[in-house]
């Protein structure tokens, strides 16, 4: 019960703290009736409200992971950490075909399956995003190819 508190708590200032920057956007005499402060304002006030929620109706005292798990999250935050980085300057398919094949094998440790889901994700969701979606992404380094 303490950990919903103290993360409602947590929830609730950074929520307010949203709200007074939003009202500080300044508006030009073009911005339409609502204007571009009523959308941050809004997501505001439902992040303050439901951390009312946790704050006053918190659930009994939660079962935490173990420690194995933390660290299994802290290189999957590296991993994709590093993969938008590498991004630029090696390309699409190749920082996706690691990235991928790295959490493809946290969820399922073994090393075949991984590798060839990496490569199967890295050019599937480059095909769908180049060619489908019209995105223009550069497949590998210009260095590849001169």
């Amino acid at each position: 019960m303490a950990s919903d508190r103290i993360f409602g708590l947590v929830v609730l200032m950074t929520a307010l703290a949203y709200i007074a920057s939003a009202t500080q956007i300044q508006t030009s005499f073009l911005a339409d009736p609502v204007g571009p402060k009523a959308f941050p304002i809004l997501v505001g006030a439902v992040a303050a409200l439901s951390s009312l929620v946790l704050i006053f109706r918190p659930d009994d005292e939660p079962e935490w992971p173990a420690i194995r798990t933390f660290g299994s999250l802290l290189v999957a935050i590296i991993v994709l950490v590093g993969y938008a980085y590498a991004l630029r300057p090696f390309g699409f398919i190749v920082p996706t075909a690691i990235a991928a094949a790295i959490l493809s094998y946290q969820i399922s440790p073994r090393a075949l399956p991984a590798a060839l889901t990496g490569v199967g994700l890295s050019v599937g969701l480059f095909l769908l995003f180049k060619y489908a979606l019209g995105l223009g992404l550069v497949p590998f380094p210009k260095e590849f190819f001169g």
